[in-house]
């Protein structure tokens, strides 16, 4: 317990005393100052405070306001008086832990510019003619669809996904065979339930797919990944299925090799497994015309996994399955009586735009916008870091820049400094994968988030951050 008293600066802080010479209730801007102090553990419990005359005299305040303001703390607790011992701060009156609010303020400043992977600049979304489909829909809505929700999802976008799949992507179904869900990761969530484990998973890939599929109880062994995609050869007759990326390989780069293709769907059929195709932006390339669904090679044996995350916004929290007959019903008991996860008028939403025809513009706009990034990229990447090569096909919302061995780490560190976000290829690296074949170092750099303003700056600090020749 401290026995000489505090002085006013230390109680009130540098500012304070010129509110207090201003107008207005003095009486109550010191109190609040003094309850600041003690919240915020400048005034500790027990601490002495100085005469109410002394205090007066410091901040040229009338005796009684001070006073005054000593009473009402003792009476509300904050302070305490006793005879021949002065006011101290109450034992009571301990200083709050951290706010929310605070510790957010105590964290580190959010990058410059942003280049992870997977998020579509939100100022595209394409807000005049969705608004446009919503008011159709709406005044189409029948009835029941403001009523519980069906599992299946809405028939309206089943059929109109069932008609935009298989003329864009070469998917053979029907709206049956369609269940809707709130994204690939609902409807991994799904399938762990169903099909059950263990299941291979491509060596590199998002660890976020790999945690829910082990939050399930599913196991996951790694299967080699190179310039052609899956090594398909590596399947075992033990994995119940096998997730793989084969339009545009994540996050390295590559298709799956026509003959790794038809592998994958030959295993399914002699072990009786499932391939659960990802095919989380297979509109997205810009060299050629998209490569076709593997799920076209035989539906029975292949899940395909689709959202509009990429496309248009991962707010919108749409996503399908276009699954075997025979696993549309264990899904949909696993999914439950009632729908849950997305809107009904979003799905109502989403099934105009696809059939007006808005959707195919807004993928052929997005298709132009992100290949100018990624060309923009290219064309940096040669006039300020030539060493530097991007790997994989000129596809999707991301590219890989290859690095030296042993400079991945550095480089991570170096964009940060640089006000930088971007994740090193590590990261993405399945936790069992073993072997030099295995491990590469490199940037997984996502060009599509970025507004046009900082793009170009964003790659400047970008190529900043990469080693030297």
């Amino acid at each position: 317990m401290t026995d000489s008293w505090v002085n006013s600066a230390e109680i009130l802080g540098s500012d304070l005393p010129l509110e207090l010479s201003g107008t207005g209730n003095r009486r109550a801007v010191l109190m609040r100052a003094l309850r600041e102090a003690i919240r915020n553990g400048r005034l500790a419990p027990g601490t002495r405070l100085p005469p109410y005359r002394s205090l007066a005299v410091d901040l040229g305040l009338a005796r009684n306001t001070v006073a005054d303001a000593y009473a009402e703390l003792v009476a509300e607790g904050w302070l305490a008086a006793r005879q021949g011992s002065g006011t101290r701060v109450a034992e009571r009156a301990a200083p709050l832990t951290r706010t929310y609010r605070q510790r957010t303020r105590e964290r580190p400043a959010r990058p410059v510019h942003d280049l992870v992977q997977g998020r579509p600049d939100p100022s595209v979304f394409p807000r005049t003619a969705w608004l446009a489909s919503a008011r159709r829909a709406l005044d189409r809505a029948p009835h029941d669809a403001f009523g519980p929700g069906d599992p299946h999802g809405r028939p309206e976008l089943r059929e109109a996904l069932t008609a935009y799949l298989a003329r864009v992507r070469g998917v053979r179904t029907s709206p049956e065979r369609i269940v809707l869900c709130s994204g690939a990761a609902h409807g991994l969530r799904l399938l762990a339930d169903v099909v059950g484990g263990p299941w291979a998973v491509e060596a590199y890939g998002l660890p976020f797919h790999r945690e829910l599929l082990a939050g399930h109880g599913v196991r996951t062994r790694p299967v080699t990944v190179d310039e052609h995609g899956a090594r398909i050869g590596e399947l075992g007759r033990r994995e119940r299925a096998v997730l793989l990326t084969p339009a545009h390989q994540f996050p390295t780069g590559g298709p799956l090799h026509p003959e790794r293709r038809a592998a994958a769907v030959d295993w399914a059929r002699a072990t009786g497994g499932l391939v659960v195709e990802d095919d989380y932006d297979g509109e997205f390339r810009y060299d050629r015309q998209p490569v076709g669904a593997v799920q076209g090679l035989d539906p029975e044996h292949v899940v395909l996994l689709g959202s509009v995350s990429k496309s248009l916004s991962p707010t919108l929290r749409i996503g399908w399955m276009v699954l075997p007959e025979r696993l549309v019903d264990g899904v949909l008991t696993a999914k439950g009586e009632r729908e849950q996860w997305s809107s009904a008028t979003e799905q109502l939403t989403l099934a105009d735009f696809v059939e007006s025809g808005s959707y195919d513009r807004q993928v052929r706009r997005m298709r132009q916008r992100h290949r100018r990034r990624r060309d923009q990229l290219v064309a940096a990447l040669e006039r300020r870091a030539p060493q530097v090569r991007v790997s994989g096909i000129a596809a999707g919302l991301h590219a890989v820049l290859e690095l030296p061995r042993g400079t991945e780490r550095s480089v991570v560190r170096a964009a940060a400094w640089q006000g930088l976000a971007v994740d090193g290829l590590s990261s993405y690296l399945h936790p069992a994968a073993v072997g030099a074949a295995a491990r590469r170092d490199g940037l997984v750099v996502g060009y599509a988030t970025p507004p046009e303003h900082a793009y170009e700056e964003a790659l400047a600090a970008l190529c900043r951050a990469l080693p030297p020749e």
